[in-house]
């Protein structure tokens, strides 16, 4: 059984439904000892960090998250609240990750006027795997990302992306995981990744 942590954050159904697609059983919820007795935790999000943090915080959810010992795999919102700041809300996190999170500081393209748009939407290359994430997917592989902050590059990073500047598009320690874009919507690269997930022991 794997649960999908419930809090103030959108995209928990769709990631629900990969699973589904995938014929593993998932539970969503924000109680905490269906949380600790699952086999693997998934930590979603689409949303603010600090209206997030305090959901967390509210129902003692953000010290249960950073006890787990199981796999817990963070998507998008999931990977910032794991770090130790996020610049939206100036908003202090769980600290897994020793990696501040910042917003994108939109950039001139070299040679032209285009301006990189903030938030990212859309496709983008992930490469340089250090991670069992990764394995059986190409490098790079295109998946799909939605976000106006990231992380950047540490000692956690477990793949690399770029959007104005190089940053990380996976993290890593012990037992966490996390992705900044979406594998429940990066197609056949995102498949691979919920599976290798799904297969960690």
């Amino acid at each position: 059984m794997i649960a999908i942590i419930k809090y103030n954050a959108g995209n928990v159904q769709s990631v629900q439904y990969a699973l589904q697609r995938l014929g593993v059983q998932s539970v969503v919820t924000d109680d905490a000892a269906v949380i600790t007795s699952a086999d693997k935790v998934v930590f979603p999000g689409v949303g603010h960090a600090a209206p997030a943090m305090q959901y967390l915080k509210e129902r003692q959810l953000d010290k249960l998250i950073v006890s787990l010992q199981q796999p817990v795999l963070g998507i998008c919102l999931g990977l910032q609240l794991m770090c130790t700041h996020s610049e939206e809300g100036d908003t202090a996190c769980l600290g897994i990750f020793d990696e501040q999170v910042r917003r994108f500081n939109p950039e001139p393209v070299q040679g032209g006027n285009t301006v990189f748009k903030v938030p990212q939407i859309g496709w983008n290359t992930i490469y340089d795997y250090a991670s069992v994430l990764f394995s059986n997917l190409p490098n790079p592989a295109y998946v799909y990302a939605v976000h106006s902050y990231y992380a950047a590059l540490g000692s956690d990073t477990a793949a690399t992306t770029n959007y104005i500047q190089p940053y990380s598009a996976a993290l890593q320690k012990n037992n966490f995981y996390a992705v900044q874009f979406h594998p429940e919507k990066s197609g056949a690269a995102g498949e691979t990744i919920l599976k290798n997930f799904i297969s960690i022991k």
